[in-house]
């Protein structure tokens, strides 16, 4: 379990980043941090990964305060997506690079190789390849596969699929989505309100270094008085639904109306959708 108790943090003794921000992710969760640029997202994340440290209250990792945990043991609690692969890439190998968080917890062994081929076969990787030579959707991949063959039982990811294609988007969150399934707890960091709605159970939103709610996806996605007071923009079909409702009052407590998903408005709607996209 990760708790937040009354924490605030800032960077080099400077204007605080947060304030007196608290709240609980139980294990097994999936938990999506919202919020505009500046809100205090990545340092949330930084905070849980012990590269940051508090400058009051505490957090905590299973109840141990991140402050009395060294580097490694956090290392072995908490794997860490940087938003940019190259800031976490570091061999000149994939295969080194695979094998490096095993190397730096003097955990080198004939099954860590094992485990390290696994999980390059399930991801498409050449053991051979120059990381810096992938293009960079592999290299995102690179960079996530490092961490899953540490088998965490926390992953940590910041706006993991920043600068990636809807394809590469879609092959990373589904590898993540998988992960989940497992049993691991996610903590993600995203912009990108369609993939939070699509993946995260529950979100936390932020603004101005505070938390704003914490709560169900779909339930504070749906709350305009939140995601104004936050700067979000609701996905697609969340809004479709607010406005069909809010234009059409007898709407607004019926399956059109709280239809979160495409397949939900399709079946409120009574249409059966082909392949192609067009109606039958």
């Amino acid at each position: 379990m990760i708790e937040f108790s009354h924490v605030s943090a800032s960077y080099d003794g400077e204007l605080a980043v947060l304030r007196d921000v608290s709240f609980r992710i139980e294990d097994g969760s999936f938990v999506a941090f919202v919020g505009t640029n500046g809100a205090g997202k990545s340092t949330t994340m930084r905070l849980i990964n012990g590269l940051l440290k508090p400058t009051e209250g505490q957090v905590l990792i299973d109840g141990t305060p991140t402050t009395e945990l060294k580097t490694s043991e956090l290392a072995q609690r908490v794997g860490f997506l940087f938003q940019n692969p190259d800031r976490q890439i570091c061999n000149n190998t994939v295969r080194e690079e695979m094998m490096f968080g095993f190397k730096a917890l003097g955990k080198e062994s004939p099954e860590a190789e094992v485990r390290a081929d696994e999980i390059m076969a399930a991801f498409g990787l050449n053991p051979d390849d120059d990381p810096f030579l992938l293009n960079r959707g592999t290299r995102q991949l690179l960079a996530l596969a490092s961490i899953i063959v540490l088998q965490p039982p926390v992953v940590v990811l910041d706006e993991p699929t920043t600068g990636l294609d809807f394809r590469e988007c879609t092959k990373v969150m589904e590898i993540i989505r998988r992960l989940h399934e497992r049993g691991t707890t996610v903590v993600m960091v995203c912009h990108d309100m369609e993939v939070v709605a699509d993946y995260a159970e529950s979100i936390i939103v932020m603004s101005a270094g505070r938390v704003l709610a914490q709560g169900p996806t779909y339930e504070l996605l749906r709350d305009r008085v939140l995601t104004q007071e936050a700067s979000l923009v609701a996905p697609q079909m969340v809004a479709l639904s607010l406005a069909l409702g809010s234009q059409h009052p007898q709407l607004a407590n019926t399956a059109v109306g709280q239809a979160n998903t495409l397949s939900e408005m399709e079946r409120a709607l009574g249409l059966e959708i082909a392949e192609g996209g067009e109606p039958r």
